[in-house]
């Protein structure tokens, strides 16, 4: 895997279009100066891989758009520290944006496949967060709660594991819905009881599936 100054060009195209889309938090957009998508999808895509579109990466799975990666990631306001658990790892690429970004990251995959796949590529790209084969519908309790929860999966409903693994001011994004298009929800913890929901508009993701290890 080479990482070229065409690559490195690309990508700095990649970042002057998230910024027409308004994404402003400088953070992201350095996060993904380091990060090759190029990494994550098969040979016959390299040449598109630093256009905004979704690409298949096995095991019905998609690597999402950049934009909704981006958009997502500055959803969250992400601080350098914060624990994060990201439900559906993927290809590892917004694994590798929370990394690089100074997150301290639990990421769950239900799919071995990919599981196994995104292992080597973070790896190789010499992050460190903590993967799991598992069921992201129960979230981690063992090492809860967490600064901020991602979902990168469509969510029937609001997994009560997760919202209750949420710190008392954290933050869980997660696209919401059944259909083929989910509406992204930001919902901060406020007490024990109280959660406030913000919503950002429609999205199309995979499906999160439940029970399927």
């Amino acid at each position: 895997m080479q990482d070229t100054y065409r690559h490195k060009g690309l990508r700095n195209q990649l970042i002057a279009e998230l910024r027409e889309k308004n994404i402003s938090d400088e953070r992201v957009l350095e996060a993904f100066n380091k990060v090759p998508r190029h990494f994550f999808l098969d040979l016959a895509f390299e040449k598109q891989a630093y256009s905004n579109m979704a690409f298949q990466i096995g095991a019905g799975q998609t690597i999402s758009h950049p934009y909704t990666v981006a958009f997502q990631t500055q959803l969250l306001n992400l601080q350098k520290g914060d624990k994060v658990l990201e439900i559906g790892t993927g290809s590892g690429f917004q694994t590798c944006i929370l990394c690089e970004m100074g997150a301290k990251v639990t990421t769950i995959e239900r799919q071995r496949e990919l599981f196994i796949k995104s292992k080597f590529i973070i790896h190789h790209l010499k992050y460190n967060p903590k993967l799991i084969y598992g069921d992201g519908y129960k979230g981690q309790p063992l090492i809860a709660p967490f600064d901020k929860i991602l979902v990168t999966c469509g969510a029937p409903f609001i997994p009560e594991a997760l919202l209750q693994q949420l710190k008392i001011g954290g933050i869980l994004v997660i696209p919401l819905g059944a259909g083929a298009k989910q509406e992204m929800q930001r919902i901060t913890r406020i007490s024990e009881t109280e959660f406030q929901k913000e919503t950002f508009g429609d999205f199309s993701f995979v499906p999160m599936l439940e029970n399927k290890n």
